[in-house]
């Protein structure tokens, strides 16, 4: 935000502003709003992170309850959102560094479906070996996803699941857009390797079947 901007500004262009200003004022109700809007994107989010349903909801409730215990501090600098999920990266984090302090438990990738935070119900008439093709894929996913390290995952996570521009993803981890840009590079290449075979990104097309000479 540039020096002459103002709250009342930043509020005009962006509504999730106009509601935190509304909690900063104390407004029960306004909080929530807010809660109702972010909880199942912060909640998707953390788990991609951290990998447990349960902690990921643990640690979305604590981002909420550190973003009420601060709204009196709250000075809007960036989109809302993009101070949210500040918060959460850096909780995310610390959970992940206290994680490696103690006994590792096996991630919970039996909790969702391949993009999602909560239990995969079967699908209405879907063939079961559908269903099994669809969970293969979530445990794909998650160990892909694990391979990464812990800033490509942030950075990949906001970009594919948060949509979030070089720009944001930068003012959330407290880089500049180019080492953004780097990290996700290197981010899809990993994917790209572990993800070979069961899914293509960014477009990619399938490789030619064996003997196909493109003709």
């Amino acid at each position: 935000m540039s020096a002459g901007q103002t709250s009342s500004q930043m509020a005009l262009r962006d509504p999730d502003i106009r509601l935190m200003l509304r909690v900063r004022a104390d407004d029960a109700p306004a909080f929530a709003e807010l809660v109702e809007r972010f909880q199942h994107r912060l909640v998707a989010v953390m788990h991609h992170l951290v990998g447990s349903a349960h902690e990921a909801e643990d640690l979305a409730q604590e981002v909420f309850l550190r973003v009420y215990r601060n709204r009196k501090k709250y000075r809007p600098r960036a989109k809302f959102s993009t101070w949210l999920f500040t918060i959460a990266n850096n909780l995310a984090l610390n959970a992940l560094r206290d994680r490696r302090r103690r006994p590792v438990l096996p991630l919970e990738v039996q909790e969702s479906g391949p993009l999602g935070t909560g239990p995969a119900a079967p699908a209405r008439d879907v063939p079961p070996a559908q269903n099994l093709q669809q969970q293969e894929l979530a445990d794909v996913i998650r160990r892909a996803l694990d391979g990464l390290g812990e800033r490509q995952r942030v950075a990949i996570v906001l970009n594919k699941f948060e949509d979030m521009n070089y720009a944001d993803i930068a003012d959330v981890m407290g880089l500049t857009p180019k080492a953004v840009k780097s990290l996700l590079s290197r981010a899809r290449g990993k994917l790209r390797e572990a993800l070979q075979g069961y899914i293509y990104m960014d477009g990619d097309a399938p490789p030619p079947a064996e003997g196909d000479d493109g003709e």
